[in-house]
């Protein structure tokens, strides 16, 4: 498997590889949907992210990470990470962090934010286990969410 930058006409690969994995949208390795992969959707979130990748294998697209600066530019927003569920456990959600955290870093950004709903202590533990710690929490549109953050260095 290899990690590459994303493209815009990947969306259609992509969203076969989730409608093949039986999921209607992206999800992070614990659940928390984080992405719309119609084709539309996917060319949306690329085509508005400064770093996306895709993780492939053999059989195609197997992980996604798509990530965003803040306006101050001193933070970046992780705004998906999707594992293929064939392929949960073997090492894809961590090696796109720290592609995107290589790729933030080298833009002066020092910290990777995510959004992890409240009701899923699998996604704070992943997330977690990663070095995110939480921050703050807001109101999203399913309900309440944790802010977590890291030091890129700490994915790298």
């Amino acid at each position: 498997m290899h990690v590459r930058a994303a493209r815009p006409d990947d969306a259609e690969a992509l969203r076969t590889a989730v409608s093949r994995a039986r999921e209607a949208t992206v999800f992070d390795d614990i659940g928390a949907p984080l992405l719309d992969v119609s084709a539309a959707g996917v060319r949306e979130a690329a085509a508005e992210a400064e770093w996306s990748f895709l993780m492939e294998g053999d059989d195609g697209p197997v992980g996604v990470a798509i990530a965003h600066p803040d306006v101050q530019g001193s933070e970046a927003e992780l705004l998906a990470l999707w594992v293929h569920p064939n392929h949960a456990g073997e090492g894809v959600a961590p090696e796109l962090l720290s592609r995107v955290a290589s790729s933030v870093g080298d833009r002066d950004v020092d910290t990777l934010r995510a959004s992890v709903p409240a009701d899923s202590p699998g996604a704070q533990e992943f997330f977690s286990a990663h070095g995110f710690e939480p921050c703050d929490t807001r109101r999203g549109p399913a309900g309440d969410e944790t802010i977590v953050a890291v030091d890129v260095n700490t994915l790298l």
